[in-house]
């Protein structure tokens, strides 16, 4: 008995073949052109990152943003903002993937589910540096060519368009409030 003998049929289509999600901390210095006194903020801001497949398993997520402390110095005498740009990169393991997917022209999609935030902000131990502790979390997903198996119904009916009854019955329109349709002109 052959494939098409069974009725069924394959349809390639695009879907989702692979996901997986990266939890990440890390610390990072910065150099303040002054011997901080105290730490008064802190704040990341111009996330920037991009996500390529660089294996079947694994995503990269390559992204940069940046870290302002703002600090006093000169015993708490004097304030600087001091800013400096982190680069970083994600290796996102898939837990969810589809083995028989078709082809290497795949599109990944990396969707921020935590964007890099400041946990904490502390004078380094030696005193001459700032250490910001960060977390972000990412989801992505790979989207690829897939192959699905359908069952065809050899006893399918097929609509035509008068087997669509689309007229209204009387009881149908009797029903229908003439005053649903307001004229707007009364209001104003």
């Amino acid at each position: 008995m052959s494939f098409l003998d069974q009725q069924y049929r394959e349809i390639i289509t695009k879907a989702v073949i692979g996901k997986g999600r990266k939890f990440t901390q890390e610390t990072n210095t910065i150099t303040p052109t002054h011997r901080p006194s105290s730490i008064l903020g802190c704040w990341i801001i111009n996330h920037n990152y991009h996500a390529k497949l660089v294996k079947k398993d694994t995503v990269e997520i390559y992204g940069s943003y940046e870290a302002n402390v703002w600090y006093a110095y000169n015993d708490n005498t004097k304030t600087e903002v001091v800013s400096e740009r982190v680069e970083y990169c994600d290796t996102v393991s898939l837990s969810i993937r589809d083995k028989q997917q078709l082809g290497d022209d795949c599109d990944v999609v990396a969707k921020v589910i935590q964007q890099p935030n400041c946990l904490e902000c502390t004078i380094d131990t030696r005193g001459n540096k700032i250490k910001v502790d960060v977390e972000r979390e990412f989801l992505v997903e790979v989207i690829g060519d897939t192959k699905i198996c359908v069952k065809v119904d050899p006893k399918g009916k097929v609509y035509e368009d008068e087997d669509w009854d689309l007229s209204i019955s009387d009881e149908e329109l009797e029903s229908l409030d003439p005053d649903f349709l307001a004229d707007n002109d009364d209001e104003e």
